[in-house]
């Protein structure tokens, strides 16, 4: 698969499912699974047991789960979400909102 649009830390907009509507930073990406991890997105509840000789208290546990890159959108600082496009500049490929035009950062 090629590689993503939307990389860690950039803000994005969840479209579909029940978290319809959330906002939340990137945790991580998944490139060759085509998902994200959002934070405070699709949180699910998972049972840890406890570890014996370690300090690990057993229960139940929330975490985030992956999401597909369909099914959220990047969040342009000017106009809010918005499809991603690129533009080339000298030897770099830059990412551009479809909205606006405006120049979105990349990952360093």
């Amino acid at each position: 698969m090629a590689s993503l649009m939307i990389h860690r830390n950039d803000t994005v907009e969840v479209l579909t499912g029940s978290d319809r509507g959330k906002r939340g930073r990137v945790l991580r990406a998944f490139p060759d699974k085509g998902t994200v991890l959002v934070e405070h997105a699709r949180v699910v509840k998972k049972t840890v047991s406890g570890k014996t000789g370690q300090r690990t208290q057993g229960g139940i546990a929330e975490h985030e789960s992956p999401i597909n890159v369909s099914n959220v959108a990047l969040v342009c600082p000017n106009c809010g979400p918005s499809r991603v496009g690129h533009k080339i500049q000298g030897d770099s490929r830059v990412r551009v909102c479809k909205k606006c035009g405006s120049e979105l950062p990349t990952k360093k």
